[in-house]
């Protein structure tokens, strides 16, 4: 790894009234960046911020956080915990953000990138691309509503146009966003293209606040090359890190796995699911991280089908088990048919 990018993600950051000591963060991902993910990432370090999943506005002023299945942490968490809000109503969404500023999170954050239909189709996620004066609306309304830093979430919209992406981070900065996290992909497109990172560079001009670039970010020399192209304030890793919680403190700290982390961190995983959530939840929350470490390895297909077929925590372990004492072979790029 270039000590320079080592040196350029422990450089501090000012993100509105606070600071992160590290510009590598996780970005938010729903049904994934749960709290039993975000205490196994913690256990390895290295990250200068963790995400929630996206939690719904209309609930957030109102959730038990022993109970609810996404607004959920840990209170040691918090100094370095971004709460993840969704919604299409200014004052809704204030008070959404009050929630997250009384429990004392490091920050609220706003999601205009979600282009799963469940959401776009309730006019919430990406959908506010369309109506900007909607859109900036709502982050002034937040902003007003509390001190801590105001992040924004957004992709390039729902055409291949950065002129409007541009316009919308500038409307975005002039309704009082602190920072922003950029993915460059069309709303329509999932995953079917590869991000354009030179988008990135684009909106980093247009704005003075920190801008974070997201989008198929796998090693050190991806984090290089989209630092190279757009001159973005940080980076934001989203699948890789569910595939390898360690990342973070890999490449700031220059921790070296070992060649049974990924048993160990499965199993982990496992065990932090089932102590957080009733039994069948964990399972079912195992199966969908699943997908990402097995990604990693030769014939990772069938292990991925392997671990989906227990109904318990036990019978997952021993698939666990049963494909590591194999040694199976690591390949050298994730299997983007299963990395979806």
């Amino acid at each position: 790894m270039n000590l320079s990018f080592k040196q350029y993600l422990n450089t501090p950051l000012q993100i509105g009234n606070r600071a992160i000591s590290k510009r590598l963060i996780l970005s938010p991902m729903s049904g994934l960046t749960h709290v039993a993910f975000r205490e196994l990432a913690a256990q390895f370090g290295g990250y200068g911020l963790l995400y929630t999943e996206m939690c719904s506005s209309k609930t957030v002023p109102h959730e038990n956080r022993y109970v609810s299945p996404v607004f959920r942490w840990r209170d040691e968490e918090l100094p370095y915990l971004v709460c993840q809000i969704f919604g299409n109503d200014p004052q809704i969404m204030a008070a959404a953000a009050r929630r997250i500023e009384v429990e004392k999170f490091f920050a609220v954050d706003i999601n205009f990138g979600c282009s799963v239909s469940a959401i776009w189709k309730q006019n919430c996620g990406a959908a506010l691309l369309k109506t900007p004066d909607i859109a900036a609306e709502i982050v002034k309304a937040v902003r007003g509503a509390v001190s801590i830093p105001v992040i924004v979430k957004f992709r390039t919209g729902w055409e291949d146009r950065i002129d409007k992406a541009v316009e919308l981070a500038r409307r975005f900065e002039d309704a009082g966003a602190d920072a922003l996290i950029f993915h460059p992909r069309v709303a329509p497109d999932r995953r079917s293209r590869p991000p354009k990172w030179e988008y990135i560079g684009h909106v980093k001009q247009a704005v003075s606040i920190p801008v974070f670039g997201n989008g198929d970010v796998f090693t050190p020399a991806d984090g290089e090359k989209m630092i190279a192209v757009s001159g973005c304030d940080g980076i934001a890793l989203g699948r890789i890190a569910i595939a390898k919680p360690w990342i973070f403190a890999q490449w700031t700290d220059g921790f070296v796995e070992d060649a049974d982390i990924y048993r160990q961190t499965l199993k982990q995983m496992l065990a932090l699911l089932n102590h957080h959530y009733e039994t069948v939840t964990a399972v079912r929350k195992f199966k969908k991280m699943s997908v990402y470490p097995a990604a990693l390895f030769k014939y990772g297909h069938d292990f991925h089908k392997r671990l989906c077929r227990p109904t318990d925590p036990t019978g997952i372990e021993a698939e666990v088990d049963a494909f590591f004492n194999v040694r199976p072979a690591l390949v050298d790029t994730p299997n983007m048919n299963l990395f979806r």
